[in-house]
């Protein structure tokens, strides 16, 4: 599997950032072993470091969107996005899809909002 993409994992435009979908990869490009279990709160650790790659934090997010492979998973997800997210949560989609890259189980993308300090 290869890391190099033709996009950015974050981009920011003035106080705008969007996050390209990221899978639950490690730093190496391979799949985390074990499923969506131990998928999902990889991608999220993975959006949590393209977020302050570009100067942003979690708390900064106002939107999710989340691909499921199984949208019987989406229970998992709601305890690993409630465990991710404090409250005010951001507003989320989950769309069920037929497959994602490198045969992943979940994918997750976002659209943040970096406020003035």
């Amino acid at each position: 599997m290869t890391n190099e993409h033709p996009y950015p994992p974050a981009f920011r435009s003035g106080d705008l950032v969007t996050v390209s979908g990221r899978l639950g990869v490690t730093e190496t490009g391979e799949l985390v072993p074990g499923g969506f279990d131990t998928e999902c709160p990889q991608a999220f650790a993975n959006l949590d470091t393209a977020l302050r790659s570009v100067g942003a934090d979690r708390t900064d997010v106002v939107k999710v969107v989340v691909y499921l492979i199984d949208i019987v998973d989406r229970d998992g997800l709601n305890r690993v996005y409630e465990e991710f997210f404090a409250e005010p949560r951001p507003a989320r989609t989950c769309v069920g899809v037929a497959s994602l890259p490198y045969g992943g189980a979940v994918e997750v993308e976002a659209l943040a909002r970096v406020r003035d300090v």
